[in-house]
């Protein structure tokens, strides 16, 4: 029997048993499973019979509560109480204000550097507890020093250092509040998300039954999503193919995809999670050999089964604010200091080739956005075919000294950081190229049109691998979408320096 219970929102919910069936029913192919129905988005739960004893399990109604808080995450909660702790000791004395703020960025800083601002499935204070140890007397030792450098005062030191100890102290407590507040909420289905599980093998059906069970994961599980051709005797209903996963999530308001055990081969499956609305999307996996111990610095499961939180496949966010800020900024610095080295680009080519300093040629941007981009022309196309369709003019004999030694320093590029300036381009990312191109090696090569999720760059992670010029295109694509789903900051930098290098060996075109 079912049992009926009243939640904390007001909502009467219904909370079913575990229930073993033994019915060789098979789900008919050409059979759209209710939950794909709209007017059955949210059924009451039922049965559907599967042909081998298992666990039945179903999607079920969303709390009110839930669809109210859906935009709430795991930091909105515990940065403020981390950042309030941390301070704390200034209630009591402002002797150590300066030292007590510098300690708290820092702190701040490292705590989101080693994920402690993450959500995470199983929350548990003690399995947080050594990295926020260790990460606290990082910070502490690294302002304790400075302190000591700039206050030759043992008695200003250790007073210093009991404040440090009472802000570490009060950041474990307020981890404590935090992590309870947020289990009572999930438990009580205050606070949960819907999720898709993108397999239907046996650990996706045991992901489901977990989910189901045990509400303090913040998981609402609403359907499984597969290869058409998995289905037959012993696997459960699927809301759609894996091609169809973004009609799904619209079908169904997913916001988490976990991906378990599924028959689509990686390569379609990677095309399709990097699909605009799947990327948005908070994606989880399950780790391939499992079973083994993985490296990952905190550890997370659902139920006893592992689990990996995948980082953003596209630039957005406070990723892309962070980006932005950082080319404007490198953007008018090149362009003030290399002032002096434009207007000599500018006189040569003017009195090699005549009026007409610089080219323009259109090119493709993110998200397939045409743009003109800006570059010191060094030779003149007959005409507008030859511009858009010429994959290479390295060796034409059109190219003067000048030009030829600007293409091999890449000073012809220097005004694209004008581009950068407007927002076309980035400083690091896929180089950009012409329409044709882009048409051409998209049909050739299956991961070259995801490179445009994000804007296109001066220089890339491409470019400094050694891939310019008659290289082939599927290393560009790969090295270009590596750079994308594993972007920071020292990664920008680390192209920058090469490029740098690169441009002072004369190793361009």
């Amino acid at each position: 029997m079912s049992t009926g219970s009243v939640s904390a929102a007001g909502e009467v919910t219904t909370e079913l048993p575990i229930v073993r069936i033994r019915d060789n029913v098979a789900a008919s192919p050409g059979v759209v499973p209710a939950a794909r129905r709209p007017e059955m988005l949210h059924p009451e739960p039922s049965y559907q019979p599967v042909d081998h004893d298992s666990t039945a399990v179903l999607p079920y109604a969303g709390s009110v509560a839930s669809r109210r808080t859906r935009r709430l995450r795991a930091w909105m909660l515990t940065a403020p109480v981390d950042v309030v702790a941390l301070v704390a000791p200034l209630l009591i004395t402002d002797r150590y204000w300066k030292g007590t703020l510098s300690a708290a960025g820092l702190t701040v800083v490292i705590f989101t550097a080693g994920g402690l601002y993450r959500a995470r499935r199983h929350i548990s204070v003690l399995d947080e507890l050594p990295s926020l140890c260790g990460r606290l007397f990082a910070s502490a030792a690294i302002v304790s020093v400075i302190a000591a450098l700039r206050h030759d005062s043992v008695e200003y030191g250790a007073g210093f250092m009991r404040t440090v100890a009472l802000s570490a102290g009060l950041v474990i407590a307020g981890r404590v509040l935090t992590r309870t507040a947020t289990l009572i909420a999930r438990r009580r289905r205050w606070v949960e998300h819907t999720a898709v599980i993108v397999g239907s093998g046996p650990i996706a059906v045991e992901l489901a039954r977990l989910l189901r069970r045990y509400p303090q994961y913040g998981l609402r599980f609403v359907g499984w999503v597969d290869s058409p051709v998995r289905g037959g005797t012993g696997t459960p209903p699927v809301l759609s193919a894996v091609d169809d996963l973004e009609a799904t999530i619209d079908l169904v308001d997913c916001e988490v995809l976990i991906v378990a055990d599924t028959e689509v081969p990686e390569s379609t499956l990677m095309e399709v999670l990097r699909r605009h609305e799947c990327a948005k999307r908070d994606l989880w996996a399950v780790p391939r050999l499992w079973g083994s111990r993985s490296q990952v610095k905190l550890p997370d499961h659902i139920g006893a089964i592992p689990v990996v939180r995948i980082s953003d496949i596209e630039l957005a966010g406070l990723r892309w604010a962070v980006k932005r800020g950082s080319d404007i900024a490198f953007a008018v610095s090149a362009l003030v200091l290399l002032s002096p080295i434009f207007l000599l680009c500018a006189m040569a080519t003017r009195i090699e080739g005549g009026p007409g300093i610089l080219f323009r040629q259109e090119r493709i941007g993110r998200y397939g956005k045409r743009f003109e981009l800006l570059k010191f022309r060094s030779m003149r196309p007959a005409d507008e075919q030859e511009s858009q369709t010429t994959w290479s003019i390295a060796n034409d004999r059109r190219v003067g000294p000048v030009g030829r030694f600007m293409r091999r320093t890449s000073l012809d590029e220097l005004p694209q950081l004008w581009n950068i300036l407007r927002g076309d381009m980035t400083v690091v990312g896929p180089r950009p190229e012409r329409p044709y191109f882009v048409e051409k090696f998209s049909a050739e090569h299956p991961d070259y049109a995801m490179r445009h999720r994000v804007p296109v760059g001066l220089t890339g992670l491409a470019q400094v691998s050694g891939l310019r010029g008659d290289t082939p295109i599927s290393d560009r694509a790969r090295f270009d979408n590596y750079y994308i789903e594993n972007w920071s900051l020292w990664l920008d930098a680390k192209v920058v320096l090469r490029t740098i290098a690169e441009v002072l060996r004369g190793g361009g075109r």
